[in-house]
């Protein structure tokens, strides 16, 4: 199990996730309750580990 405490780039939130690139993309634009990413760089983009797995977590209570 991953660390709530680090940040995922968007290939590894996708795998997470178990869903594909566009569709973590996709899920950043049309959901407002999705975590936001962090751009760290003009070629680096993390999203937090805590968040992403917190917004995971709750939409299995759904």
């Amino acid at each position: 199990m991953a660390s709530p405490a680090q940040s995922y780039r968007p290939k590894q939130a996708a795998e997470l996730l178990g869903i594909g690139t566009a569709t973590l993309w996709r899920w950043v634009k049309t959901r407002p309750d999705f975590p936001r990413p962090i751009r760290l760089s003009a070629r680096c983009t993390v999203i937090p580990g805590d968040k992403l797995i917190a917004w995971r977590d709750a939409q299995v209570s759904k």
